[in-house]
């Protein structure tokens, strides 16, 4: 019996599959074009045989030809380092070099592919790749053309970013310019690094040293206008903006990054402008170049291409379904609304009177800039917020509320009053902001007064009566009542009750 138990666990121990069992799957797997399954299968090959360097190649073509060229990059360069004289690895690595723009690397792994292997099945596209880099590489400047080693470590800098290990990346580009300390991509990188981490001076003394050693750097400049974006510097972004617009950068990658910055900022037809020539000359950029374009031109009132783009984003990134600009934005809500008035809107919620910021919060919750304002790190400090101010606000961003005390039930009862008045005067213009003035100061009034709001629909109707009867002749309270369905004695009961919210002052 034990003899037998012995043979059954030696077969079932030889059935364990290593990395050439999922490289031979994946080999039959490209034959039948499942090329989903050879992935994986290559993927997993890599992981139980590491140091193979045919298969980490075979991988390497594969992630290539799926267009993920950085991640490709890496791959193959780890197989050239375990098979360092492999020529079928030295082509692709020219191949993946020139997707890269990184001719004189292209060029140089093409040559020793013809030195090594003059007849081989890939000499006419090393030929190929060295005739395209000897006619391009006049069109480029030394320092646009990294050294291999370096653009590694700068990708590999930047992945550590995005995934959000952002001091790896302050200690690998910190050594990046120590190196090559005319690298500027790396300084670049950098001053983001550390804005993120929080050493924020620490970032616009970099920027402001790779200007003064390389003047009007685009990227430098950009990243500084972002920077006083967010530290909410006003007169130095005015400033910069001014001179960011005169720039007309020929490059796609600096017309991409002004576009970008441009948005960041609410300089919305600057954005457009930009991201929209970059795609009529056929750009196919990532997901964050839709991001931006959506944006820029659904507030711009190009919602067409806003949508068209939005679409593209979804297809590229499905986590981003729900973060439409647009989203629970109404149909009559235009882009010259006061509700996408960014800088309108911005003016309330950090206006002096809190009435002010209440309106600000509500009608936050009715524009495109809502995700962009609330995501924002120094608009909104959620612990400065009243409680009034917070209930507004999470009324804007859909909150479901539970009331349980009469309070709740109050606010509740002046929140549909305000979406009363809201629904008449939509989309909002200046004067229709008087009432809402008004409105907001009586709210705030009464609900400090323990006010109990009980009828919506007579006090919406008494708040626009005095609003109207204040500023036009021929208002009448018959008019008013009929029009929100309430009698004209009750009309005049709350008129009378909310008169005792207006401010009174001395004669």
């Amino acid at each position: 019996m034990d003899k037998q138990r012995k043979m059954q666990d030696k077969k079932i121990i030889s059935f364990i599959p290593d990395g050439e069992f999922y490289y031979n799957k994946a080999l039959q797997a490209m034959q039948r074009d499942r090329f989903d399954d050879a992935h994986k299968y290559l993927k997993r090959a890599t992981e139980l045989s590491p140091n193979d360097s045919d298969i980490l190649m075979q991988y390497g073509v594969l992630v290539m030809e799926e267009g993920r060229f950085e991640e490709a990059h890496e791959i193959l360069m780890t197989a050239h380092t375990i098979a360092p004289l492999e020529v079928e690895i030295i082509f692709y690595l020219a191949e993946v070099h020139a997707h890269l723009g990184m001719l004189r690397d292209a060029r140089m792994y093409a040559e020793k592919y013809i030195e090594l292997s003059p007849d081989g099945p890939f000499a006419d596209e090393s030929m190929e790749i060295i005739d395209f880099a000897e006619q391009e590489e006049p069109f480029f400047q030394e320092d646009e053309m990294p050294d291999g080693e370096v653009y590694f470590l700068q990708e590999k800098a930047r992945s550590l970013m995005e995934s959000g290990k952002f001091n790896e990346a302050v200690e690998l580009l910190e050594s990046i310019i120590v190196d090559y300390p005319e690298f500027w991509a790396a300084y670049n990188n950098l001053a983001l690094a550390y804005f993120y981490v929080g050493k924020t001076e620490q970032a616009s003394v970099l920027l402001h040293e790779i200007l003064s050693k390389n003047k009007g750097n685009i990227h430098a400049l950009c990243n500084l206008a972002v920077f006083y974006y967010y530290e909410k510097k006003e007169e130095e972004l005015e400033s910069l903006v001014d001179l960011l617009v005169k720039i007309k950068p020929y490059q796609f990658e600096h017309r991409y990054k002004l576009g970008a910055t441009f948005a960041l900022v609410g300089r919305h037809k600057e954005a457009y402008d930009w991201l929209r020539s970059l795609q009529k000359r056929g750009f196919q950029g990532d997901a964050g170049y839709y991001f931006w374009l959506s944006h820029c031109a659904y507030f711009s009132g190009h919602e067409e291409v806003a949508r068209e783009a939005y679409t593209t984003l979804v297809e590229m990134d499905p986590t981003k379904v729900g973060y439409e600009p647009w989203k629970d934005v109404q149909s009559d809500i235009q882009a010259d609304s006061l509700e996408q008035d960014r800088e309108f809107l911005l003016d309330k919620i950090q206006n002096s009177y809190r009435s002010e910021r209440m309106f600000g919060f509500y009608l936050l919750g009715k524009s495109g800039h809502k995700q962009e304002i609330i995501s924002h790190p120094s608009y909104i400090d959620m612990d400065k917020l009243s409680n009034l101010e917070q209930l507004f606000l999470a009324s804007g961003i859909d909150y479901e509320f539970m009331p349980t005390t009469i309070f709740d039930k109050s606010f509740l009862r002046a929140l549909e009053t305000t979406d009363l008045l809201y629904s008449k005067y939509r989309p909002l213009d200046k004067q229709a902001t008087h009432l809402f003035q008004m409105w907001f100061t009586l709210c705030e009034t009464g609900l400090s007064r323990s006010y109990l709001f009980r009828n919506p629909s007579a006090l919406a109707a008494a708040a626009d009566y005095m609003f109207q009867s204040s500023r036009y002749s021929g208002v009448t309270k018959t008019a008013i009542a009929r029009e929100f369905g309430i009698s004209v004695p009750t009309l005049t009961k709350y008129v009378e009750e909310l008169i005792e919210f207006l401010p009174h002052f001395d004669a």
